[in-house]
């Protein structure tokens, strides 16, 4: 078996199928294979680091041997007695974690810290007599991949999201922190299998899959990230890994030969081109970048067409584009496949061109090819790794590495952090930050800004800088004015126009997609929120206290913050504000004398067109029209009999949306999508959720249609046809427009929200179909929430 993410084909042609110790270089693989067999009996016996000393003595003569041997006596010592999962000793784990890092070429600090990473978490050495052994550096590094490990053995999601913060504040002083991190996560991941707990296996996967495998890409380890994909890919969806690998094994064996010619092909042509020094590879894809491509496009295993991709490694900058037109010029391109990131990089250094053709035989299959230098080749395996790497064999000097300890991504997670009100509200925003397709914006001058895929000219005025997101009140797009929820596409000029007083405002959180605009946008609107609380709050105690005919000064309120559980006068009346507490109880606390018996909570009347009752509708008579106008009962599965049942309005549920119940105490249960965000604001009651679904059997019974609200944004030319255009396409699709409001009104476009009453969520589409078709619609889309 090849080592995994080398692009070297096998005897028989075929690239070698990615496994469990699939990322490394070949050093780093044998000693992987040393230390971490499946048959631990081996290693019961003296463990000594001479292998490890070997291999660094091989990239760079110069480093202090004594200093390993000495780190790892240290960390033998203290670990004595104590055993991983699988029965090895513990100290075969930091020396796996060490042997990952030396196959990084990484400096002799980075290869301590690994040895000595669990010392201070697990045995009694404290980080004081590293810093008297090791010296500052190694000890601050070991101190910041403790403080991580300590949270991260806590399954609770607050203590993710606070082990995280850890992880963004320690890697923003030294980017090794990461470093070990990474290589400490992916030898605890190829021994996952010796965990006997599935769900806690389950949980480590899911853990590395949202967090660690993006981090390794933001720092353009590309094979770590891969091998951490693939393994918490085979505990997450074992049946679907084992059912990937099987077809990618049945395709190597049929396809042998091909990919083989194609490779020579390749070359020749490079040859005839002029370029001499060439070397050509084949690779596929490995089993979680197929299995997720899959899920986004919907798609069967037998219809992707790129399975099997090939590289081409050149000397020089010029030779890869010389290159890139001797493929174009032999084989027909796919369209829009063409990607340049060598003259834009991608956020962590990545450069490469990509590009797709199609082979003329056989049977004209599509294949990508990716042509780069060997030197961006390095960056692109090893990513910041290389950066850190000994070169001619010393190390680099601070001058140099320093430049990477913070990169700008690192810079974007800071601001989020700081602006991120709780931990788990910065793990979302950071995971927008991490998950993202780049497309490259610039500024009026020149600047160049790399953004995620369908970000708008909010997430580009943010990029810019936060006080500039602030103030933005419009943008103008290649000189065109046009709406701040405008999806930007690679190549646009941005040009943001801001007003002194300007502020965020709520409704921008509904399209930004990248997390420092969210941050800072839910950052200020907590703010107004939390003072308008504040401000309702403290008007209705005074309020309850004046109708009592009692003193309500805070010399009377502040004894009760204890019973009412509330840190400060100001949380409650915040508490009180945001009905979270009411201020009769905050009276009846200050005086017990003045409490009164609980009387039993009314029910709310039902609301005409709003409420109804779950179960099947009747038949209706001969004659009715195509769809019948909302009020009637509501067919839905999963209620019992007499259930009020509401439709949320914040995103208009329709038969043939997946949908959710949420319980309301007075309300009966309010029917939500399942992507609408409101959701959010429920998570800390799960208990709240019901599973509903629409009853399709009894509306084909009724054989009608109950029309339902459903809500359409479009953006249109400022014309005073526009609105006539709109009211007749809702006409001819058999649809009835109820409501219509322009939310925003511009010199040359209008933003406008309608309401149509349609029978479901085929029929609203259509809709939008007819309306995009329209003439002067310049966009239609279901509105969200």
């Amino acid at each position: 078996m090849a080592q995994a993410g080398s692009d070297n084909l096998s005897s028989a042609g075929i690239p070698a199928q990615i496994d469990a110790q699939a990322a490394l270089p070949p050093a780093t693989q044998e000693g992987a294979v040393t230390i971490a067999p499946t048959r631990p009996e081996k290693l019961r016996g003296d463990v000594n680091c001479e292998r490890l000393v070997h291999v660094v003595r091989e990239y760079a003569p110069g480093a202090d041997m004594d200093l390993i041997r000495r780190a790892f006596a240290v960390a033998k010592k203290a670990h004595e007695g104590q055993l991983r999962d699988n029965g090895d000793p513990y100290i075969t784990h930091p020396l796996a974690v060490a042997m990952i890092l030396a196959g990084f070429r990484l400096d002799v600090p980075s290869l301590l810290t690994a040895l000595l990473h669990d010392t201070i978490e697990d045995t009694g050495i404290t980080q004081d007599e590293l810093r008297k052994q090791f010296g500052d550096t190694v000890a601050d590094l070991v101190d910041g991949v403790t403080k991580l490990t300590r949270l991260e053995l806590q399954s609770d999601r607050t203590k993710q999201a606070e082990n995280f913060r850890k992880l963004v504040l320690a890697m923003s002083k030294d980017i090794r922190v990461l470093l070990v991190k990474l290589a400490d996560r992916l030898h605890n991941m190829r021994t996952l299998h010796f965990v006997e707990r599935t769900d806690r296996r389950q949980r480590i996967a899911r853990e590395t899959l949202d967090i660690y495998a993006p981090l390794a890409e933001r720092i353009g380890m590309d094979r770590v990230k891969t091998e951490l994909q693939n393994l918490s890919f085979a505990q997450l969806e074992p049946e679907a890994d084992a059912t990937i690998r099987a077809r990618l094994n049945y395709l190597r064996g049929q396809g042998a030969d091909v990919i083989e010619e194609v490779r020579r092909e390749l070359l020749r042509l490079c040859h005839e081109a002029g370029l001499k020094n060439v070397h050509v590879s084949g690779r596929e894809k490995s089993p979680y970048s197929i299995w997720e491509k899959m899920q986004r496009r919907n798609v069967a295993f037998e219809q992707l067409s790129d399975i099997m991709a090939f590289r081409v490694l050149v000397d020089a900058r010029e030779d890869c584009y010389m290159a890139l037109g001797a493929v174009h010029a032999a084989y027909p391109v796919i369209a829009g496949r063409f990607k340049d990131y060598i003259s834009t990089p991608k956020a962590n250094g990545y450069q490469s061109l990509h590009t797709g053709v199609t082979l003329r035989s056989p049977r004209n299959q599509k294949i990508e090819v990716q042509i780069r230098t060997s030197a961006m080749h390095d960056v692109a395996e090893n990513g910041v790794a290389a950066h850190w790497a000994y070169k001619d064999g010393t190390a680099e000097d601070e001058s140099g590495p320093a430049a990477f300890r913070r990169p700008r991504w690192v810079q974007d997670l800071l601001e989020i952090l700081e602006a991120s009100s709780a931990p788990d509200e910065f793990l979302e925003n950071t995971k927008l930050e991490l998950y993202q397709d780049q497309v490259f914006c610039f500024s009026p001058k020149g600047q160049l800004i790399s953004l995620p895929r369908g970000a708008t000219p909010v997430d580009f005025a943010y990029a810019v800088h936060s006080q500039i997101g602030d103030a933005c009140v419009g943008a103008k797009i290649n000189g065109r004015l046009m709406p701040l929820r405008h999806e930007l596409q690679n190549g646009d000029q941005v040009e943001i126009m801001t007003a002194r007083g300007g502020a965020p405002s709520p409704s921008w959180e509904r399209f930004v997609v990248t997390g420092k605009a969210r941050a800072r946008i839910r950052r200020y609107v907590a703010a107004q929120q939390r003072q308008t609380y504040l401000d309702n709050g403290r008007a209705a105690l005074a309020k309850a206290f004046r109708q009592e005919g009692v003193d309500g000064s805070e010399k009377v309120i502040e004894p009760t913050l204890k019973t009412l559980k509330q840190a400060s006068l100001q949380d409650l009346y915040v508490a009180i504000g945001n009905n979270n507490l009411s201020a009769r109880d905050v009276v009846s606390v200050a005086y017990p004398e003045l409490r009164r018996a609980s009387r039993a909570p009314r029910m709310v009347p039902g609301l005409p067109g709003v409420l109804g009752t779950a179960g099947p509708r009747p038949r209706s008579a001969p004659g009715a029209a195509s769809g019948r106008r909302s009020g009637g009962a509501i067919p839905l599965l999963g209620l019992g009999p007499g259930v009020a049942v509401h439709f949320a309005a914040c995103c208009h549920p329709l038969p043939g949306d997946r949908i959710v119940g949420v319980v309301a105490t007075g309300r009966g249960v309010t029917v939500h999508t399942r992507t609408c965000q409101t959701l959010e604001s429920f998570a800390a009651t799960p208990e709240r959720f019901l599973d509903v679904d629409w009853d399709y059997d009894a509306m084909s019974r009724a054989g009608v249609g109950e029309l339902r609200v459903g809500r359409i944004s479009l953006v249109a030319d400022n014309e005073p046809s526009v609105l006539a255009t709109v009211t007749n396409t809702v006409s001819k699709c058999d649809a009835s427009m109820v409501n219509l409001k322009i939310v925003n009104r511009q010199l040359d476009f209008m933003e406008i929200l309608v309401d149509v009453e349609v029978r479901d969520l085929r029929h609203l589409s259509s809709v939008i179909a007819g309306l995009r078709a329209a003439s002067g619609i310049v966009q239609a889309d279901r509105a969200r929430s």
